[in-house]
């Protein structure tokens, strides 16, 4: 049962569950609260951007270590001096779009360097990853960058029917890494490549391409978590999106998707978000450190592993 899409989503439905029965039992005065409920959707959204994106390389067999810089990156460019003066003339929407292009821009050269010159997605996005905080961090001057438009700030944190508009992103974004997975084309040849890469070009799959378009797509997860950083902080910095690029990979690999590619959902990639953000807020509620937080990531990420080399079956696509 546990090798089939329903049985791996159950496992994860029932794994949030009990940890919500444990922060109702050790936090019964708070956890259970909808301002809490909604703190905790809040805290998942943008890492749950980026794992939507990271979903989908996996699942062709790659990976991507450099989301989190290439976040702090569009982060920075958004946030400099001339951009903000354009924005300041124009509108705000400027910001999004260089966020935006910054982080296509990219995951692009990712793609590139991956597809058409061979070399390992490791390397090629562990330089990224090296590259990308490097720059952000000249171009801010290793400084703090305050956004100063405040039609930004304020879009970037109203409600809408109650609310907050980074878990809007967040289902949006989900919403379309699922259909894109499951009822597209670009979807079954994602799958394709990642159970056999050689099979896949041999039945007529550009596979240079269409890596180089996941990569893209990557960049362009990275570059909305970004603007939803700067709506969420009001301020771009190199720091941003440290070691998110775990927590993204964390948050797949609990979802269910191999690691080696070829199966995957989006689905379970959302409840794998879910779990690690509703357990650091159990913790956060029980006043208990983050090293333990830490401690209790690894465990479930080392048990998630051993379940995928114990009932992986990666013979098709799961929905």
């Amino acid at each position: 049962m546990l090798s089939g899409s329903a049985g791996r989503n159950l496992g994860l439905v029932l794994a949030l569950l009990l940890i919500i029965v444990v922060g109702a039992v050790t936090a019964p005065d708070t956890f259970l609260g909808v301002s809490n409920m909604l703190t905790v959707l809040r805290q998942a959204s943008i890492i749950g951007v980026i794992s939507i994106g990271m979903t989908l390389v996996i699942i062709a067999g790659g990976i991507d270590l450099s989301v989190g810089s290439v976040m702090g990156l569009a982060s920075v460019v958004a946030t400099i001096a001339a951009v903000q003066d354009l924005a300041d003339q124009t509108h705000w929407v400027v910001m999004v779009l260089i966020a935006l292009l910054v982080g296509v821009g990219a995951g692009l050269i990712n793609g590139v360097v991956i597809a058409y010159g061979n070399v390992v997605a490791f390397m090629a996005t562990l330089a990224m990853l090296v590259a990308a905080r490097g720059l952000a961090e000249i171009l801010a001057e290793r400084r703090t960058l305050v956004v100063q438009d405040r039609g930004f700030v304020s879009a970037m944190n109203q409600d809408l029917l109650g609310v907050d508009i980074l878990i809007w992103i967040f289902l949006i974004v989900a919403i379309a890494g699922w259909v894109l997975l499951n009822r597209t084309t670009f979807g079954r040849r994602t799958v394709a490549i990642g159970g056999n890469r050689e099979a896949a070009r041999l039945a007529g799959i550009d596979v240079r391409r269409h890596t180089t378009l996941l990569y893209a797509i990557a960049g362009l997860c990275a570059g909305i978590a970004a603007i939803m950083i700067l709506g969420r902080t009001t301020a771009g910095t190199s720091t941003h999106g440290q070691l998110y690029e775990l927590d993204a990979i964390a948050a797949v690999v609990v979802g269910g998707t191999l690691l080696i590619g070829g199966r995957g959902t989006v689905t379970g990639t959302v409840f794998g978000v879910l779990i690690f953000a509703t357990l650091s807020n159990v913790f956060v509620q029980n006043n208990l450190s983050s090293s333990v937080q830490a401690v209790a990531k690894g465990v479930i990420i080392v048990v998630a592993v051993l379940l995928q080399q114990r009932f992986a079956k990666p013979v098709g696509r799961s929905s």
